[in-house]
């Protein structure tokens, strides 16, 4: 017998929007959620959608894949970017939150909810007796990961994924450092710790050379395995041993910065950005690392500006683990050979906070469409939501791998657009906002 109700399994971002979906369309939800009696080890909270890496959610702009995803979500009525826009930080073009603030925003609207049932407990079962989402995200628990694995009848692929320090912003030197915008972009929401050519060059040879820190068993590689890191979550030791220039053109490139100090572009430069609304803390941007925690103090301490930095909380790295999803899952983010089985977030080969929520929408909308014996609703593959799924679904020309938003996986155009890239990336947005209106009574069913 059907349960009366839909199963979400896991409360981060693609979870709590998958079920935030379903309720809004009048179907019950059973919300499991392991926290707090169990975390993995990136989360340090237990409340739901907790961003356990950056707390920006990248560009606002329609002429930016991200920012185009935003919008159709919005659009679409996401708890997600409802809660960003309300615990918003300044971050210039960016969209950055408080994380606590955000993560409170979301747990209450959840647990008030009338129609979600919050069942605090670890599944280690796939369940069959109910139309399901399962988001628990990369860091899954082994027992239910074994049990994704068995149905998939694949081999499970993994990558890397580092997180970037926070530091007190007392302790940030603003005689050297200074509030700027990002490479010369809207507002001076950024502190910007710039360089010359002997201190990058002193910073770098230490960089290169600093021990990284052990694995955790839960992260270590099989057996002569060669651990995969995420392109857009690269370590910075590991970016800069790809060569001596490659950070300057990279997270510390200059362009668009004026030293103060000099009347000069300096030769490179260290952002840190509002980590929480009181602007009390700021975390280095593009500085995920894997070193050990006393060379990370060691080796970021000699950034002008962070001499004497307090570190209220050290960068570490873990294993993102991810399905084989092409021809596994369908468009709607359904397993093609069980429709009642939805998967949702990192889990499914989407890369980044805003797609793992809006991974979660198209699968909750989905999941509330198959419990009332619905047809299921595809995005077109105009709009961002439904590019992504068709990547998710379809894979690309090369292996499958982690994908974030961007305008390579949407169908170009028709017409030639002139103006440039932003202007022809403005033009694919209004596109596929106009095709966000023109479903918008069936997205809403």
């Amino acid at each position: 017998m059907k349960a009366p109700f839909v199963r979400v399994l896991g409360a981060g971002l693609a979870g709590s929007e998958a079920a935030f979906q379903i309720a809004r369309r009048g179907v019950p939800v059973v919300l499991s959620e392991m926290k707090p009696k169990k975390r993995t080890p990136a989360h340090r909270t237990d409340g739901f959608a907790e961003l356990c890496c950056s707390n920006s959610l990248r560009s606002d702009a329609l002429s930016n894949a991200v920012g185009l995803l935003k919008e159709e979500m919005r659009q679409c009525h996401s708890l997600i970017l409802a809660a960003a826009d309300a615990t918003r930080v300044p971050a210039g073009s960016a969209l950055a939150v408080d994380r606590v603030a955000f993560s409170d925003y979301i747990t209450d609207r959840l647990r008030r909810d009338p129609l979600i049932e919050v069942e605090e407990r670890e599944v280690t079962e796939l369940p069959h007796d109910a139309v399901t989402v399962v988001a628990t995200g990369p860091l899954t628990s082994p027992a239910l990961a074994e049990k994704i694995a068995a149905l998939t009848g694949k081999e499970g692929l993994y990558f890397y994924d580092a997180v970037a320090p926070i530091v007190d912003f007392s302790s940030i030197d603003m005689n050297v450092a200074f509030f700027a915008s990002r490479y010369g972009k809207g507002d001076a929401d950024y502190i910007n710790c710039p360089m010359t050519c002997e201190e990058y060059d002193i910073f770098y040879r230490a960089l290169v050379s600093a021990k990284e820190a052990e694995l955790h068993d839960f992260d270590r590689a099989e057996s002569g395995q060669t651990p995969k890191v995420f392109e857009g979550c690269m370590p910075v030791e590991v970016m800069a041993k790809r060569g001596y220039d490659t950070l300057c053109y990279g997270p510390l490139k200059p362009v668009g910065i004026t030293d103060p100090r000099t009347g000069k572009e300096p030769f490179a430069v260290v952002q840190l950005r509002k980590e929480n609304a009181a602007g009390t803390m700021y975390n280095l941007v593009g500085f995920q690392t894997h070193l050990t925690f006393p060379e990370q103090k060691r080796v970021f301490s000699l950034i002008p500006g962070l001499r004497d930095a307090q570190f209220l909380r050290y960068g570490v790295m873990h294993r993102n683990t991810y399905l084989c999803s092409p021809h596994f899952l369908d468009a709607a983010y359904r397993v093609a050979s069980a429709p009642h089985l939805f998967f949702a977030g990192q889990m499914t080969g989407v890369e980044g906070y805003i797609e793992s929520a809006g991974s979660g929408l198209v699968a909750g909308i989905n999941a509330a469409r198959t419990f009332r014996d619905m047809s299921p609703l595809i995005f077109p593959r105009e709009t961002m939501l439904g590019a992504m799924a068709h990547y998710v679904a379809n894979g690309g020309l090369s292996d499958f791998s982690p994908m974030n938003a961007n305008f390579g996986i949407v169908p170009m155009l028709p017409q030639r657009v002139r103006g440039g890239k932003a202007a022809r990336n403005e033009a694919l947005s209004a596109r596929a906002l106009e095709e966000i209106a023109a479903m918008r009574e069936e997205i809403e069913k």
